[in-house]
């Protein structure tokens, strides 16, 4: 009789432990809200989330363009220029995370669009009552150190860049002088190596500071797959909390 009882026990024990390892994954997953869901990074980050049980609001100027379908994903049309749709959209959110380009009216690196994203969703932030949530930007590579005090960006080729692009790249780094000014909110700035590869997710990736990464063979590469593996790690662990962080190979 002794053995059924037990066996009764052991049953119930595990169905409860069971239990509290769903409502553990439950109160871990996290609410984010991810701007830029349809382009090349962008698109990973929302399926690395999906993926690992986060509940996911996708935003793009046109929703149509997000064909994903999955039960924790909400497709929202967004405009990073309208302090009232950023407000409307970050209510409740655990993370913002925001991989955006562009130029937007006049030609110079405060119209890039990566700089004007990062300075309305933090005057949003800051008005939000209660926890607000965290962001984490996509930065660009030319932010990074080369050597002390000297950036990649100062080292690039300017002749060769498309206007555009270059604007771009000095965007970033005005985006990334911004946040280091902010002491009230809480943010991360990603930071890729210096270039993107099409390999498919590992896992396996190096986190550094300020510095350019590079490889033993003086490579510095990260697959846009692992990238977003990497952002949503930060996400999940918040480990980068104001700061400059890089993830490379």
């Amino acid at each position: 009789m002794l053995k059924p009882i037990a066996s009764c026990v052991t049953i119930a024990l595990a169905l409860l432990a069971g239990t509290a390892m769903a409502q553990s994954d439950e109160a871990e997953s996290l609410d984010l809200l991810i701007y830029g869901a349809t382009g090349k990074i962008g698109s990973l980050v929302v399926t690395e989330a999906l993926d690992r049980g986060h509940r996911v609001t996708a935003v793009s100027r046109d929703p149509s363009q997000i064909e994903l379908v999955h039960e924790n994903l909400t497709a929202a049309r967004g405009d990073l220029l309208d302090d009232n749709s950023i407000a409307s959209l970050s209510i409740g959110r655990d993370v913002i995370i925001v991989s955006v380009r562009g130029v937007i009216g006049e030609k110079s690196p405060e119209n890039a669009l990566q700089r004007i994203a990062v300075e309305r969703i933090i005057n949003v932030l800051r008005e939000m009552p209660g926890n607000a949530p965290r962001l984490i930007h996509v930065g660009g590579a030319g932010t990074l150190e080369v050597e002390p005090g000297v950036l990649y960006a100062d080292k690039l080729p300017r002749l060769f860049i498309p206007k555009n692009l270059e604007l771009e790249i000095d965007g970033q780094v005005l985006a990334l002088e911004y946040l280091r000014t902010v002491l009230d909110v809480e943010w991360s700035y990603a930071t890729p190596a210096k270039n993107f590869t099409n390999r498919e997710r590992t896992g396996d990736y190096r986190i550094g500071g300020n510095q350019l990464v590079e490889d033993r063979r003086g490579r510095s590469r990260i697959s846009r797959a692992d990238f977003a593996a990497a952002l949503i790690d930060e996400a999940e662990s918040g480990a980068h909390a104001n700061e400059q962080f890089s993830v490379a190979y």
